[in-house]
């Protein structure tokens, strides 16, 4: 990776100016040019300012420390080190406090890490090879034999799911061939897109939301997301009630998923 080039189609491409950036990062608009030129080398801890000024993914952050000839700063760690162990137990609590609401935490590329018991209704009826930990929660949504069928609003829903999925272009379009020839959209989204899921409680309506750690300086941690399905109107949240049943409570030890 070319560091000056890399450096500036990553400003560029979040619209940054050099002003902008040079200010950001406590630096001149015209060291930032040489930088940017290739007539300057940053330092290390100028690359970091850079990166961090530009809010870049620690991934990212990573990679052009190492285009510029510098050791990565923010570790990596695998999700079962126990160092981490803090990390899982808030994951699950989290897991189980949604519930009766479907919820999971997945990766940057959508692997399934762990989900609570709720999420079952969502993934019922799709083929075993679909569902469970390390399985893509993209592939499960819009394979034939996963979700898709039972999707009434499938076009919206699958725009969606393929936008979420531009880093990610041999996935894409593999999910684009199950979905060719969307029809176009039924222009009544309301202010959100909703997920119209047909399951044996009856047909549910479901908004979804993301958290992310913020304050993560772990590439690991900082890029799993936990999302959760909550329900669009009453009827579906007294289903989603009615499929629980009543909720064991969080001390009873189990786990919503594997780690």
């Amino acid at each position: 990776m070319d560091f000056p080039r890399a450096l500036r189609e990553r400003r560029t491409r979040l619209h940054v100016s050099q002003l902008d950036l040079a200010l950001r990062a406590g630096t001149t608009q015209r060291h930032l040019s040489f930088i940017e030129s290739g007539r300057s080398v940053p330092g290390r801890n100028m690359v970091v300012r850079l990166t961090e000024s530009l809010e870049l993914p620690l991934r990212e952050r990573n990679e052009l420390l190492l285009a510029a000839g510098y050791a990565p700063v923010y570790p990596e760690s695998a999700l079962d080190d126990p160092v981490l162990a803090p990390v899982r137990t808030a994951i699950d609590h989290i897991l189980r406090g949604y519930l009766p609401y479907p919820a999971l935490v997945v990766d940057r590329r959508g692997d399934l890490i762990a989900a609570n018991t709720a999420f079952d209704l969502v993934s019922e009826g799709a083929a075993p090879e679909l569902v469970g930990p390390g399985t893509n929660i993209y592939r499960l949504a819009l394979h034939p034999d996963g979700v898709a069928p039972r999707i009434r609003n499938l076009a919206e829903w699958a725009r969606h799911i393929l936008a979420r999925l531009g880093h990610q272009r041999e996935l894409r379009d593999e999910l684009s061939g199950y979905v060719p020839g969307l029809g176009p959209s039924s222009g009544q989204l309301g202010f959100a897109v909703p997920l119209r899921l047909r399951s044996s409680h009856g047909e549910l309506r479901l908004m979804t939301t993301v958290t992310t750690f913020a304050t993560a300086v772990d590439v690991a941690l900082a890029e799993l997301k936990l999302e959760a399905f909550l329900p669009a109107d009453e009827e579906t949240a007294e289903a989603l009630r009615a499929a629980a049943g009543p909720i064991a409570p969080a001390a009873a030890g189990q786990a919503p998923g594997n780690m």
